[in-house]
């Protein structure tokens, strides 16, 4: 992956630039919050790995900024000066993850394998798939309408595809639209390309309520699929956008199992309720007041209960894990159905 390391610390960001370089990353470095914004604003990063208590501007500040700036980044605070709660102060603010000095080799490896397991979680479609050769795998494989919106029209004509031009200024004719071909044949295919152009031009909320009155409009008679460029949207908005599909209300469900550690704990308790020990040890984390950190934001979503000693999923809960399940299946690469798929 592509890693920025910002550290007042010379000695110590050398010796980790260094590790992560010999691990097959592509390492850079700052000494500072002022040094490391211009090297954000021109080079595109995965993961920011960032101290909190530094000169001048501290890591925090770096926080808020990368996650207004650059949402698509990983954030990764590593500290040994401020204490734990400030280091959750950091992950209430959008940091991903927190490591404390000194800490062994094995946990900075681990918290890059999580980020990018929860990269192909969040983006798992399979390769760049052009709308045009879904569009005739439909047609070939199924005698089902077809309703394609996008910018422009098939190079060549694909017999049973209706095309109408996208217009990313006016969503609801979107709607329109397939509400009109909806009504006009009993088992259709819609297939919406160019999405991340109307996610550059509308909150994520609007686009969310969009798919989701489209989904609504096929519930139970046709299948949906959303085509993006995954460079153009960032990591939070694919998989919104991947569990609207899946099913139409969602967004206040998302938001709970937006981190790897909350969905294994959904996972977990999917399985029965445990104690809080039991759940240290099912998602591998040997840090408590982390786990709690997730815990409380599982609870604030209503999606766990914690009644007594254990921990158990609330019906809202057995949805969520369904949903994962449902996103499991709409990460597999088949394109036969209801799917978010990458054009780049």
């Amino acid at each position: 992956m592509r890693l920025l390391i910002v550290d007042d610390d010379q000695v110590f960001r050398d010796e980790l630039s260094d590790l992560l370089s010999e691990e097959g990353h592509a390492v850079q470095t700052a000494s500072s919050v002022p040094k490391a914004i211009p090297l954000l604003e021109h080079e595109e990063f995965e993961v920011l790995l960032t101290d909190l208590r530094m000169p001048r501007q501290g890591g925090l500040e770096l926080v808020r900024i990368a996650r207004e700036r650059w949402p698509r980044m990983y954030v990764v605070v590593i500290t040994g000066y401020a204490t734990v709660e400030t280091a959750v102060e950091a992950m209430k603010h959008g940091a991903f993850d927190y490591i404390q000095k000194p800490f062994q080799t094995s946990r900075i490896r681990k918290v890059l394998q999580t980020i990018q397991e929860d990269q192909a979680f969040r983006g798992a479609q399979g390769p760049a798939t052009d709308p045009e050769t879904l569009l005739r795998q439909w047609a070939k494989r199924s005698d089902r309408a077809i309703l394609f919106i996008g910018e422009a029209s098939p190079a060549r004509p694909v017999p049973g595809v209706t095309f109408a031009p996208l217009d990313p200024q006016n969503p609801y004719r979107i709607r329109e639209e397939v509400q009109l071909f909806a009504s006009a044949h009993p088992n259709p295919f819609v297939l919406i390309s160019g999405v991340d152009r109307l996610l550059t031009l509308h909150r994520l909320d609007e686009v969310l309520e969009l798919v989701g009155t489209i989904r609504g409009l096929l519930d139970g008679k046709g299948a949906l699929a959303l085509g993006l460029d995954s460079r153009a949207v960032p990591a939070s908005s694919l998989l919104a956008l991947r569990a609207c599909v899946a099913s139409r209300n969602v967004q206040s469900t998302v938001e709970g199992f937006a981190n790897p550690i909350r969905r294994a704990v959904i996972r977990r308790l999917g399985l029965g309720p445990c104690s809080f020990t039991e759940l240290l040890r099912a998602v591998d984390i040997e840090d408590s007041p982390k786990l709690s950190f997730h815990l409380h934001r599982l609870e604030e979503a209503g999606l766990i209960a914690h009644p007594a000693e254990t921990y158990g999923l609330t019906d809202k809960g057995r949805a969520a894990l369904e949903l994962l399940q449902q996103l499991d299946s709409l990460g597999a690469g088949t394109l036969d159905g209801d799917n978010v798929f990458v054009t780049a």
